[in-house]
């Protein structure tokens, strides 16, 4: 009894230890090569050779960060940003440690989305909604210059704004009621997005505008599901992504997790091969990186799952996946996207045509927009 108890123990223990090993498949990318669809957030203040997160910049040379200010999952705040001095020296350790210069991300737009904060230190900023009322050029160019010129002071080269929803419902819990559009009018979206990607261009920060193709007729909060926009959205919510794509270098631009069946009868925005590739880059003529909304959002994975949102989101044109690492924190995302990557691709569930594509406009934006702000943070 005592030799079949032994022998049980010994089975389970070599079962355990084979699956704790990372699983290898047989395609023509390697775990660095994916590593650099994947932006992640990560927690620390500073950061050493022993932290997870640089373990993933050297192990699987993964793409960039997002940083922020507060961790969702405890309220607390000084997840990344303590100050301004702090914040520069994580850029510059994060640009130190990585294979290829990273993206170095955070939301900065101003009002109550502001991860540089005037409690720690940082200029004070004005919300859309307030810059869009007062309908003064001269004011959103100089609060969307101070922040461009703050991104330079710490090493952030990368900000995920400005939004250029319409705000077609006030209340809208995510847009209109956090005053984060400019405008319920199109053209003035237009026009004061113009103005904060002319700062920010100046500066040669990556600007990355978002929620295509429109959040701002959306009644609910994507963490109460995935908001359907069907019945709400209105096409001339398209013309502020289609007039900046078509008038300005717009390198990229990010995806809402929005469902709208009359674009799609199966899958949200992120997912959506028709809203992605047949909308953005056929119709309109996008030819830029698309970035994700956060790929652990509650909505995506109760609905879909890890794995299916990955592969769908990469075959319907998604070149950057953004894992926030928020309300779930998981220090082994970045082995578990690069995983289901590579084993959709070995089994044929992911269009390599799709990650041929994304891998080189990843590389494009690296080497156009932030490969020079990386190199001015090495000392």
């Amino acid at each position: 009894m005592k030799k079949i108890a032994v022998f049980t123990l010994l089975i389970c223990n070599l079962a355990c230890s084979a699956s704790s090993e990372k699983e290898s498949f047989n395609t023509k990318y390697t775990d660095q090569e994916l590593g650099q669809l994947l932006v992640i957030g990560f927690k620390g203040t500073e950061i050493n050779t022993e932290s997870p997160i640089v373990q993933n910049l050297k192990k699987y040379n993964i793409g960039g960060v997002i940083l922020t200010d507060i961790d969702d999952a405890t309220g607390a705040t000084g997840r990344n940003i303590v100050d301004a001095n702090q914040l520069l020296k994580l850029s510059s350790a994060l640009v130190a440690y990585s294979q290829n210069p990273p993206i170095i991300a955070i939301d900065q737009e101003g009002g109550n989305v502001s991860r540089l904060k005037q409690e720690y230190g940082f200029p004070p900023t004005k919300s859309a909604e307030y810059l869009g009322r007062i309908d003064n050029p001269d004011s959103t160019l100089y609060y969307a210059r101070s922040i461009a010129q703050e991104f330079m002071v710490v090493g952030v080269n990368t900000n995920f704004a400005p939004v250029v929803d319409v705000n077609l419902n006030p209340d809208n819990p995510d847009i209109g009621a956090l005053e984060r559009s400019f405008s319920s009018n199109p053209n003035k979206v237009v026009e004061h997005a113009g103005y904060v990607l002319d700062e920010f261009d100046k500066e040669g920060i990556l600007s990355v505008i978002k929620h295509f193709p429109g959040q701002g007729s959306a009644t609910n909060a994507t963490y109460k599901g995935i908001p359907d926009i069907t019945n709400t959205w209105q096409r001339n919510e398209l013309q502020p992504f289609k007039e900046l794509i078509e008038n300005r270098t717009i390198h990229a631009v990010m995806a809402g997790h929005l469902y709208n069946a009359n674009i799609d009868s199966m899958w949200p925005a992120t997912l959506s091969e028709n809203t992605i590739q047949d909308l953005l880059r056929d119709s309109i003529g996008f030819k830029g990186v698309v970035f994700s909304e956060d790929m652990q959002e509650e909505a995506i994975l109760e609905s879909y799952g890890l794995e299916t949102a990955i592969e769908q989101a990469l075959n319907a044109g998604v070149d950057i996946l953004l894992f926030r690492n928020l309300v779930e924190y998981d220090e082994d995302i970045a082995e578990k996207a690069i995983t289901i990557m590579q084993k959709g691709i070995a089994e044929g569930r992911i269009n390599e045509t799709r990650v041929d594509s994304a891998l080189a406009r990843v590389g494009r934006l690296k080497k156009e927009v932030i490969e020079d702000l990386c190199t001015c943070l090495t000392f």
